[in-house]
């Protein structure tokens, strides 16, 4: 399987501005600047594209091992905090919100650090993960 983005950009790094276009056209010349990663402007990001397919990628991962069980998922939720310093992304933080019946906190929890080491964006990176896991 391979899938694509494509990334279009004009004029000057500070003052030029870009578009992105993803194979399925959820993003379709969404806009992204100087501004919108590094101050307030409007459009996305590079820093939070990856967080989405970080909490997304791990999400289904932990969904994948809990099914696994005998366990019943109401909803898992995700987010995901990206953190850029100096040029280098250097963490991701997962925090995750679960509602699931018949698993143990303890079984929970492993299965969280067991999908935070083996979801594919997880691998792909070279920085550190953490996650904070609650089951409500």
């Amino acid at each position: 399987m391979k899938r694509n983005a494509t990334a279009v950009w004009k004029g000057s790094l500070k003052e030029g501005a870009g578009v992105l276009t993803t194979q399925s056209k959820i993003l379709d010349n969404t806009q992204y600047s100087f501004k919108s990663r590094f101050e307030e402007g409007i459009g996305t990001n590079p820093e939070e594209l990856v967080a989405a397919a970080h909490a997304g990628c791990f999400t289904m991962q932990l969904t994948a091992f809990i099914g696994e069980t005998d366990a019943v998922i109401e909803s898992i939720e995700t987010k995901c905090d990206i953190s850029l310093v100096e040029g280098t992304i250097n963490s991701s933080q997962l925090t995750v919100t679960a509602k699931i019946q018949g698993i143990s906190n303890e079984k929970f929890q492993e299965l969280v650090t067991k999908a935070e080491n083996n979801c594919p964006i997880s691998k792909l990176f070279n920085t550190e993960i953490s996650s904070t896991a609650t089951l409500v």
